[in-house]
């Protein structure tokens, strides 16, 4: 089947860089709704089967377009929610976002058991997220579009695609509505279709001033990441 992963749109706590993983999380901003209009539009032409989102405001809320477009029903399914930010959650200082993109990083490097301070290990995380996904499969869609968060989609996606030339390293961005398209199901694997890392109805709704602590990977552990 086809799976298109979609970060949700902008939140207020993008903005401020505050480490939002929690029940119920920011809602949208203005922008993050207009991202989410936008990706609608993005997305017209793309056969779609059923749409699933994460537990949290921010998923429903970039969902809700292409939702009222297609006359399809959102599915919140557990296990597509953020990397738990543990001790960090809702801090935005250097250290918590370092400690947070600096045990992600450790899991795109493959070591896996390392825990997230406070939080889930890395095993775990994907153990969870596997699970969704295998619900989404024997579900029997052909295709379906999955809004989660940035660094849960980052993470499972390097670890379950299959090797190629074609793959963006994991320093790749992966912005507010920011797109994966994956081929495949869960015993043959995955292969990647394409990774659009900025928002998929245009630059024009990149927000260069916002902090958004998970947006991208930054190799000193100071930058961002989803």
């Amino acid at each position: 089947m086809r799976l298109l992963l979609m970060r949700h749109g902008q939140t207020h706590a993008n903005v401020s860089g505050d480490l939002d993983t929690a029940a119920p999380g920011a809602d949208l901003t203005d922008l993050g709704r207009a991202q989410a209009v936008a990706a609608a539009q993005a997305l017209a032409d793309e056969h779609l089967d059923a749409i699933y989102v994460s537990s949290r405001v921010r998923t429903h809320q970039t969902a809700a377009p292409t939702a009222d477009d297609r006359a399809i029903t959102p599915t919140q399914l557990d296990g597509l929610e953020e990397i738990a930010a543990g001790d960090f959650e809702m801090r935005h200082d250097h250290d918590a976002v370092a400690g947070y993109i600096g045990t992600v990083a450790t899991w795109l490097g493959g070591e896996v058991t390392a825990r997230m301070p406070g939080g889930e290990t890395g095993e775990e995380f994907l153990a969870r997220f596997d699970r969704a996904v295998r619900t989404i499969v024997e579900a029997g869609h052909s295709s379906a579009l999955v809004v989660s968060h940035g660094a849960a989609l980052r993470t499972w996606s390097y670890a379950r695609m299959a090797p190629t030339p074609d793959a963006p390293p994991p320093t790749e961005p992966l912005h507010n509505t920011a797109l994966i398209v994956l081929d495949g199901d869960v015993d043959a694997g995955w292969s990647l279709v394409s990774w659009q890392g900025h928002p998929v109805g245009g630059d024009l709704l990149e927000d260069p001033t916002a902090e958004d602590p998970t947006g991208d990977l930054d190799s000193d552990g100071d930058g961002e990441l989803g």
